[in-house]
């Protein structure tokens, strides 16, 4: 943990680095990044002072005092203290592992992972150009530097690679050819409405369905929702009860 440190007192009162950082952080993570640095925080030390001669001068004038001041603070604590209920209300929630199983099993639909390929290729406008680029591929230039060299997409960059895809993202000839391809296996060239490509694919991967650790977390989750969404709804029905309510159309 930091050490605590004081970078300024006013009035008696102690204003620190910790004071410093939490000012930041309600601002954002990119305004706490611009003021990081022992001399930014030394400029947020000398706001928070700023900010604490403002409020000892309110004190002092009786501001707080001002009827106007009470209901901003009424509202603002009637706020704090509906946020803080539904917390109180919403804790204590557990899913157990028995929970997690039994939505695994009731929904596998939901984890059913796509037949997927990843796929690199070279895009020429010329038949005759892909069969020599394969050709010099076959006698042992790269596919990576030959799509460096020839390709016209802009995957070009990465040695062709276009990443991994699922059925349905390709144009049908393309997505044919490579669903079709071995790994490390180099396709003749495929003719598209961009041109003709070259495809080889690095890694295929069968349809499945997510083992149950893989998305346990994320099935916790999950429960742990509509766990809380139901307490809440039968906890305000229950109010609705106690409490009179009237609506009105708008």
């Amino acid at each position: 943990m930091n050490e605590i440190k004081v970078l300024a007192t006013v009035n008696g009162k102690d204003i620190t680095n910790q004071d410093a950082y939490v000012f930041l952080n309600q601002l954002g993570p990119q305004t706490a990044a611009q003021f990081g640095t022992p001399e930014g925080i030394k400029k947020v030390a000398g706001e928070l002072v700023n900010q604490e001669l403002i409020y000892l001068e309110a004190v002092e004038k009786g501001l707080d005092e001002e009827e106007t001041f009470k209901m901003e603070l009424e509202k603002v604590k009637e706020n704090v203290l509906k946020q803080y209920a539904i917390n109180k209300l919403l804790s204590g929630i557990i899913v157990t592992e028995e929970d997690i199983v039994e939505f695994y099993n009731e929904h596998k639909e939901y984890f059913e992972v796509p037949e997927a390929v990843r796929a690199s290729h070279i895009l020429v406008s010329e038949e005759e150009e892909a069969k020599e680029i394969a050709k010099k591929i076959k006698e042992g230039l790269s596919f990576e530097e030959a799509a460096k060299e020839y390709s016209s997409c802009p995957s070009k960059e990465n040695g062709g690679d276009l990443g991994e895809f699922t059925r349905g993202k390709m144009v049908p000839e393309f997505e044919q050819a490579a669903f079709l391809l071995e790994e490390g296996e180099l396709s003749e060239p495929v003719k598209t409405q961009f041109g003709y490509h070259l495809i080889k694919v690095s890694c295929k991967k069968e349809a499945h369905t997510s083992p149950l650790e893989e998305v346990k977390e994320e099935i916790n989750n999950q429960i742990l929702g509509l766990k809380q969404q139901e307490r809440y709804v039968s906890k305000t029905n229950e109010l609705r009860n106690k409490f009179e309510v009237k609506t009105y159309n708008i």
